[in-house]
């Protein structure tokens, strides 16, 4: 038997956008809830007129939403490649779904919290270790006891995962070792993720014989599509650093012919004199 990689647009969506069951487990495990009363206990998927819309949205990011019967509202997306402008992004959709719970004239007391959790297949805080989990939220800069609840944005880094350094609840390591363990290579699953109803629930909807093959077509065209980002982005990188070397080797040789007129102007040289062995005018040679 073959399984197909949870983390692609087709197989996400088939998991968490149809099975609220395993949407509401997938939350619950991996949400900062602090309480077992904030816990989810019933989800309705969002009508898609209410779904905040992305401008500029690349088939690398899948997305589902659903709200509690408490009112609150959950974004669930996967980034496939980490780009500058996702945090931004992020916090434009989830202020836009906390927004857009009010109509007119209703008054404020009704708005809910909405959580926004984001997982990304990149390291993008390199400078934090093995750290890959981070909770972001409004707390006052002195005093962080002091909350505004409203917005909780979690990004949570998948190539950092290791089971054996998360001290967390026990489904919330079973739900990230599926997400970053089962992929195309994927022929047997552990015992111990299929011993748990809602794990293996999951694990059986990437079954490749479960799919059409206009599927997986789809399915072979988005992690085409993926590798053709990477290597834009990988190359735009390479590019940037070529640029950046060049244009600091060319500002340190002009730092050092500058000293070298400096020098020579201060040895009684003519201007003149300066510029021909600097290659500096002697205008900027009579301003030093």
């Amino acid at each position: 038997m073959r399984y197909l990689d949870p983390k692609a647009d087709l197989t996400f969506k088939r998991v968490f956008g149809e099975h609220i069951d395993l949407l509401i487990s997938f939350l619950n495990a991996l949400l900062p809830f602090d309480n077992p009363g904030d816990c989810i206990v019933e989800a309705e998927y969002l009508p898609s007129e209410l779904v905040p819309q992305t401008p500029l949205r690349k088939n690398s990011i899948v997305d589902v939403r659903c709200r509690d019967n408490r009112g609150r509202q959950f974004i669930v997306e996967m980034q496939m490649v980490w780009t500058p402008e996702f945090q931004q992004r992020v916090l434009f959709n989830a202020s836009k779904a906390y927004v857009r719970q009010l109509g007119s004239g209703e008054a404020y007391e009704l708005l809910q919290p909405v959580y926004s959790l984001n997982l990304v297949n990149t390291v993008f805080e390199p400078g934090l270790g093995d750290e890959f989990y981070h909770y972001y939220r409004m707390v006052h800069v002195e005093h962080t006891d002091r909350v505004i609840d409203g917005l909780h944005l979690v990004f949570i880094e998948l190539p950092k995962f290791k089971p054996q350094s998360y001290s967390a609840k026990r489904l919330a390591i079973l739900w990230l070792r599926y997400l970053t363990e089962i992929g195309d290579n994927t022929s047997t699953v552990p015992a111990d993720l299929m011993a748990d109803p809602q794990i293996s629930k999951a694990v059986g909807q990437l079954e490749e014989s479960a799919f059409t093959e206009a599927q997986l077509l789809g399915y072979e065209k988005f992690w085409d599509a993926i590798s053709v980002e990477r290597t834009l982005v990988g190359s735009a990188e390479r590019r940037g650093k070529e640029i950046g070397l060049k244009e600091g080797i060319e500002k340190g040789r002009r730092e050092a012919l500058l000293a070298t007129a400096r020098k020579l102007k201060a040895m009684g040289l003519g201007a003149a004199a300066i510029a021909g062995a600097t290659g500096i005018g002697e205008d900027e040679i009579n301003k030093l």
